[in-house]
Order: C-alpha cells, then structure tokens, then sequence
C-alpha cells in the first residue's frame, strides 16, 4: 500500500474561493481521504465542471479536467470505462449537477459506473454573483428572484435513492473529519457515489450559513437504530427531516458496478498494453466507422 501523504495532493495553485467558502473544506476532504486510502496522484483523476466548485479540479494534484457546465459526469464516466484503474472524483455545484446537469446526474445514478460525485451545494450561483439554483429555498431572495422564489426545492438526496444510487451520503463543511470519513467510503464503495455537501456561500447566501446548518442537521449517528443499508428507511428519513441529515444514507453493497456487467469490458485498459498500433490497423479501424 502506498504511504502518500495529505502533501503530496497539494499544488502551488492558490484557490480563488472567497475566504470561509466551504469548498475549502471540501477540497482537504478529498485530499485527506486518498491520502488515507494510500492513493497516489498519478493514479487519481477529478473531473469538474462550472461554477466556483469547478474550480477544485486545478486545486488537487492529480490528474484533473475542468468541464464544461453540467458535463463533468460524461467525462469522468468516459474516463472511468477508458481506464478502470484510476480513482475517478466528478465534482460541482448544486447548479452545475441540479439544473444544466440533472439529466446526466440522474442517468449516471441509475448506470452504477465505478466512480465518485460529490457536489458542493451552497443554494445559489455563486460564481454569476447570487442567483436562485434548483436548492433554493421557496420564498428565497436572490437577484433572479426579488419576490422569492416560488418553486419548490429539489431533493438530491431523495432523487438519488429513487434514480439507483447505490451510495448516498450527504456531508457538511464544517465537519471536515466526518465528511473525510464520507469520502474514503465513497471512494471504497464498487459503484456510483453520491455525496452532496452543504458548502456555505459566505458571500451571497446569507441565509443558509454554517449556523444555520449547525441548528438544523441531524447526523444519523444519532438516529437509533438506522440501517443505511434499507431504501425505505432512507426515504423515511429523508422525508421525516427535510433532507437535512449528514452521514451514509444509503448504501446496496450487492448490486455489481456497470463495469462488473458490461461485457468485453478490458481487464488491462489500453494505456497499459503492449499492443502496437500500426497504420494499417488505425485505417481498419477507422473503416468500420466511414
């Protein structure tokens, strides 16, 4: 096992976020849990897409890609089934993966592909400068909405136990070694994660503060006797307590990985064989698609 430390997933790039914003905490919970899971750089891939959130790609030393908006999922799902070796993170906001993105996020919830997303959600757009995103809340004050918004908020963690999911946690920024913890498990887990955290915008959601998520989140530690391995509880759950709890919310441990079905599906990806390709073999590849 590899002996990588917390340093050597940290670059000279100096995040940009505002000072206080949650992604910080979000960015050291990734680097700390594949530190712990003896991950190494070369190994790792985090996929973003727009939004401030999508910046941490540039933040993390490893291998990153800064996506367009809403399409960091296609791109991590590509690179997971190009190379099964890698650790793949997708990342983004609550605009990024809720509203532009939701088709893909859904569709990969239900696909169970090998990989991680974990989206910073602030319940604003941030990086526009205070907008409403699909977590406002209704009656939410923003620049798009001064009347308050009229719709009602999406549930991620709901749309994900009934899109198939099979990890589903929700974290906090605030509580960077429980949401370290969320990671590494999402990490280990064979199949599609999801975790979303609640990420404070410092700067233009001045409703939804730390403060206000330490008042109202409820760890499922503490709900006596919770089976995160039961859907229907989970959904209880969620729907008891608004959505607001922090901890694995779900999790099948039986049902096998898009990978784990699809058949033909390379044991040594392509970057790690010996094959030579010759120009006649490209030209016969080529042919089958003309």
């Amino acid at each position: 096992m590899s002996t990588s430390t917390v340093k050597d997933f940290r670059n000279d790039v100096k995040p940009n976020w505002c000072p206080g914003c949650g992604d910080f905490s979000v960015q050291a919970s990734i680097q700390r849990a594949a530190a712990s899971l003896g991950l190494t750089p070369e190994n790792m891939v985090v996929v973003s897409g727009i939004g401030c959130s999508g910046r941490i790609s540039g933040y993390i030393r490893s291998y990153g890609l800064h996506g367009i908006h809403g399409r960091s999922l296609p791109i991590a799902q590509g690179v997971k089934m190009a190379n099964r070796d890698l650790t793949v993170i997708a990342s983004g906001g609550d605009g990024d993966g809720y509203a532009i993105g939701v088709g893909h996020t859904v569709h990969a919830m239900r696909r169970n592909i090998d990989l991680t997303y974990i989206v910073m959600d602030n319940q604003i757009y941030g990086l526009t400068k205070g907008q409403t995103s699909p977590r406002s809340a209704t009656g939410f004050v923003t620049k798009s909405t001064p009347q308050g918004t009229i719709e009602k908020t999406l549930s991620p963690t709901e749309l994900a136990v009934t899109s198939g999911a099979t990890f589903v946690a929700q974290g906090f920024s605030a509580d960077l070694k429980g949401l370290t913890a969320i990671i590494e498990a999402g990490i280990q887990h064979k199949g599609f994660s999801f975790i979303n955290v609640f990420s404070p915008c410092v700067t233009y959601n001045k409703v939804n503060t730390y403060d206000w998520f330490k008042e109202h989140l409820t760890s499922l530690n503490e709900i006596e006797a919770y089976d995160s391995s039961s859907r229907e509880m989970a959904m209880e759950t969620l729907i008891e307590h608004e959505s607001l709890v922090k901890g694995i919310i779900y999790q099948d441990k039986e049902r096998q990985s898009y990978q784990d079905l699809a058949n033909g599906y390379a044991e040594q990806p392509l970057a790690h064989s010996n094959i030579e390709l010759y120009p006649n073999h490209f030209e016969r590849l080529m042919s089958e698609f003309i």
